[in-house]
């Protein structure tokens, strides 16, 4: 019997910093180059993993020194994003009016991902996000 194989998966920690948000888009946008269909899910999880991480760093309520795991996976034609913190604070989605200027973002992984959660992590310190996204449609 033939093993399939395994989806290859990528994991980087980053400092929990606004600052490390455009490394973790650098480091999606080289994963995907990896695949060949990677180009058909780059936006949106560009967007999504820079809102995920923001949310990291704004609201995880961890203390500063602590690092930000990202982990980036193909599995069954959907992009699997997580962002692993050490705070135990989990996000919620709430409206939000005209005039302010965040709050947005959960509301765009929440339209824009097919499905997200929210996990506790394995050793119980922290959580992580997960977002899983479907590939644009190719043009004809």
């Amino acid at each position: 019997m033939l093993n399939s194989p395994r989806p290859r998966a990528f994991a980087a920690r980053l400092d929990s910093r606004v600052e490390s948000a455009p490394l973790a888009r650098h480091l999606l946008r080289a994963y995907l180059a990896g695949h060949p269909a990677g180009e058909r899910y780059r936006d949106v999880a560009e967007l999504l993993l820079g809102e995920l991480f923001a949310n990291a760093v704004q609201h995880a309520g961890a203390p500063t020194d602590r690092l930000i795991e990202v982990r980036f996976a193909l599995v069954s034609h959907r992009l699997r994003l997580e962002v692993h913190d050490a705070g135990a604070g989990r996000p919620t989605l709430r409206s939000s009016t005209l005039d302010e200027e965040c709050g947005r973002g959960l509301f765009l992984v929440n339209e824009l991902a097919e499905r997200w959660g929210c996990c506790p992590r394995a050793g119980g310190i922290g959580k992580f996000v997960w977002a899983l996204i479907t590939p644009a449609p190719t043009c004809p």
